[in-house]
């Protein structure tokens, strides 16, 4: 029999195979060079200044600046007469996403001849308007405005409790009572915001509660109601202004979210979009050699606007085409989806959602794994070949993965691949003379300042905190204390409109962590059913292992557990533990006597 979702499947592949990224460079004069030491060097020798687009090969304005703006003959002229143009994909290099990720994409960033920064723009620039801008900089190049330097000479990695109320505060007064989410323009989720509501809410915050109740409900209107998956945002202040493009990180974080929302609440709603989200990304985002492409883009016709498109039935969509898949497949959004589908598993106990995380780490660990540890990126898939740089954002993304591969299949191997991820980037991407982790690798050629980035930072404090308790190992808390002392640092906090999430890192490195352990044979039943309660929690902060005395001791066996002769599970905190828990359904009610949480 014939099914029109076999054909749809097959129409995919046919327009995965066909269609590509317009290169600017294919319909414009200008000569766009790649982010290199090199180029630098060539325009202190010449004495041009730089010119730098990051862009994102699924960005709408981006496609119009490429076509109006770089394609003028005018435009052209002028950066050929006194600039070196250089052209970056944010996907491709997260190290200077992370640096101009405030001014948006497409960022158009000026350099002197020097190498310094001198001006900034973000968003699309009309090609009357960068003509002008090209003149006026080359008439004076000196700064319009130097950004305060941030000091950094202390690596104290604790909160202040000035600091705390003021992130509250902060916290508090960046909500949208109306709308939900952030009080601005654009309408997404703020992860962190969110998990930061809904843990406190959990607690017995009932206004904390409803917060995040009322964004997860709103932002369900970003989903795609036919091919479902999630489009990045909406302006106008509102839920209706929908951008159309679906990046991995967008989906990744919705799929973690709603899932954990979910295991809080038991808002059916909720898992119905995680899974939905998860059925997108197998049709449309998988490779077929593995792992998973980066994005699709938010028009059809890149440069025109898809509306009217995404506005159709499957069918109808199918029959104009589908719009462009970035095929990269980057470690970062590789390890963030198997940490997405790892709670997702968590909370549903799908086996099909452990073994498609599996998939991927495997995938990751024989693709992107370098023979001399850490991960490529991914512009290859040749594990010979390093990449120039290791990039802080895939590294600490693989640490965290492999930590939640670890807490849902009990298989040691995956904490060892966490653990191994924390050694590199102690020796190869942390540095003793800065305070934080930088975004890349450092190395002496290196055009500009090691930059640190406030979210990774974050990311990396509470990822390898939450690894120093499954490994018991003093340098990964170390690790996680430096990246602590970035985030905690008063003038970061002050650059920020609202960083809960510093909170939330501050609550984890200050205490242990809810730890569940069943004791029992893996090949034990009850065992089993133990375990799968176990992973039912829905709080971050926890530490989830399987103990099969088999096995030889736990990595951090700082518990001893009576023998008994028959499988049961304890949880602990950092207060008290509790008796032996041998009926999995009573495991949730003594995780609420233990907390104190609401449920």
């Amino acid at each position: 029999m014939f099914h029109f979702r076999t054909f749809s499947y097959l129409v995919l592949l046919l327009f995965l195979s066909v269609i590509r990224p317009i290169s600017a460079s294919e319909n414009s004069a200008i000569e766009w060079r790649d982010w290199s030491p090199e180029v630098f060097s060539e325009a202190k020798k010449s004495g041009k200044h730089i010119i730098l687009n990051v862009e994102a090969v699924w960005c709408h304005w981006c496609h119009v600046m490429d076509q109006q703006t770089y394609s003028d003959p005018n435009v052209a002229k002028a950066l050929a007469e006194n600039f070196i143009a250089i052209k970056v994909d944010h996907d491709a290099r997260p190290d200077i996403a992370a640096r101009y990720r405030a001014w948006g994409w497409p960022a158009t960033i000026f350099f002197n001849s020097n190498g310094k920064e001198i001006v900034k723009r973000a968003g699309y620039i009309p090609a009357e308007g960068l003509v002008k801008l090209l003149a006026a900089i080359v008439r004076d190049p000196s700064p319009e405005s130097t950004a305060k330097e941030i000091s950094l000479a202390s690596d104290n990695h604790v909160l202040s409790t000035a600091n705390k109320a003021k992130l509250l505060k902060m916290h508090q007064q960046s909500y949208d009572p109306d709308n939900g989410s952030l009080n601005i323009a654009m309408k997404f989720i703020d992860p962190d915001s969110v998990e930061y509501a809904l843990l406190t809410g959990m607690n017995g915050d009932t206004k904390e509660l409803a917060r995040a109740n009322k964004t997860l409900s709103k932002a369900l209107k970003l989903e795609d109601p036919e091919w479902f998956g999630f489009y990045q945002y909406s302006t106008h202040g509102d839920w209706e202004h929908l951008h159309f493009e679906k990046i991995m990180r967008t989906q990744t974080r919705h799929i973690k979210l709603y899932a954990q929302a979910y295991a809080a609440t038991q808002n059916s709603a909720y898992i119905t979009a995680a899974e939905n989200t998860v059925t997108y990304l197998n049709r449309f985002m998988k490779s077929p050699d593995g792992g998973y492409y980066t994005s699709q883009d938010a028009d059809l016709i890149q440069g025109q606007k898809s509306a009217s498109y995404f506005a159709l039935k499957d069918k109808q969509r199918l029959a104009l085409g589908i719009p462009r898949i970035d095929t990269h497949r980057y470690t970062k959004e590789n390890a963030t989806l198997i940490s997405a589908l790892a709670r997702l598993y968590s909370t549903t106990g799908t086996a099909k959602v452990r073994n498609e995380a599996v998939a991927i780490g495997r995938w990751l660990l024989e693709h992107r794994l370098r023979a001399n540890g850490g991960f490529n990126h991914g512009d290859s898939d040749d594990n010979s070949r390093n990449d120039s740089k290791l990039f802080l954002a895939d590294n600490i993304s693989a640490l965290a993965a492999f930590t939640d591969l670890y807490e849902i299949t009990a298989d040691r191997q995956w904490l060892k691949e966490a653990i191994n991820c924390a050694d590199i980037i102690r020796a190869n991407i942390s540095s003793p003379d800065i305070v934080g982790l930088p975004a890349a690798s450092i190395d002496a050629s290196d055009p500009l300042a090691p930059y640190i980035d406030l979210e990774e930072n974050i990311q990396a404090s509470r990822a390898v905190n939450r690894l120093f308790h499954f490994s018991g190992r003093d340098s990964d808390k170390t690790l996680a204390d430096k990246a602590m002392a970035y985030i905690s640092n008063s003038e970061v906090i002050a650059t920020r409109y609202t960083e809960p999430g510093i909170l939330l890192a501050d609550a984890e490195l200050n205490r242990d962590p809810l730890h569940l352990v069943v004791v029992g044979s893996k090949t034990d039943a009850k065992a089993a059913a133990l375990f799968r309660a176990a992973l039912e929690s829905y709080q971050s902060y926890r530490r989830i292992e399987w103990w099969d005395r088999s096995e030889g001791e736990l990595m951090n066996h700082d518990v001893e557990y009576p023998s008994l002769t028959m499988a049961a599970a304890f949880v602990c905190n950092d207060k008290r533990c509790s008796t032996p828990i041998y009926k999995a359904d009573e495991i949730q009610e003594v995780i609420t006597l233990i907390e104190g949480t609401t449920k």
